[in-house]
């Protein structure tokens, strides 16, 4: 079964290999003994001050509270988990039960390796046998390998809410970007 370009299924439990790079990734969902290494992939990024407006991991209690319909990844290979990719819920009404926020983070010496386009690409899969119609992203606009890795796997830019919030002091701007699945909602 093949899933885009360079990516092959190798079985049903969102094994995928990376025909693009070195690398080869065992995507499945988080466990709860991967935290540490999770924990650890999120605080890189947030180091970067161009992931996230957090400047602290949350408690795994609040992070795993807002992980949406049990759609959590996590890229795995000899050397342990490389990155890890979650769908959070956008809002509590019934209106929206089909729309979820990305969120993708990649270990520092993996990152520009395929390993969070693979992320994608598995999530958008769960994410449409489960029902979602539409994923949102919101990305720093000076996070340019962000950007590009979402437009690669369908996201497009749906805007940019300007001064939306500050991060140590800096007003920061946040281009808001979605992927309208082909498969789920088009009736």
């Amino acid at each position: 079964m093949v899933h885009g370009k360079g990516i092959r299924a190798i079985s049903s439990a969102f094994s995928y290999e990376n025909r693009e790079g070195n690398s080869n990734m065992n995507i499945r969902s988080f466990r709860k003994e991967d935290w540490m290494q999770v924990k650890e992939i999120y605080e890189q990024g947030i180091a970067t001050g161009q992931a996230t407006f957090e400047t602290t991991v949350p408690s795994f209690e609040k992070w795993e509270s807002t992980i949406a319909a049990n759609l959590c990844l996590v890229a795995e290979n000899e050397e342990g988990i490389q990155g890890w990719c979650k769908i959070s819920k956008v809002s509590s009404r019934c209106v929206y039960e089909g729309v979820g926020e990305v969120s993708v983070y990649v270990r520092d010496v993996s990152r520009g390796k395929g390993v969070g386009k693979q992320l994608l690409q598995a999530i958008i899969k769960e994410s449409e046998e489960k029902g979602f119609w539409t994923l949102t992203a919101g990305i720093f606009p000076e996070n340019i390998p962000s950007l590009r890795l979402h437009q690669s796997v369908g996201f497009r830019e749906v805007g940019i809410r300007q001064r939306i919030g500050k991060l140590n002091g800096v007003w920061r701007d946040v281009v808001m970007l979605e992927r309208r699945s082909q498969i789920v909602g088009i009736e």
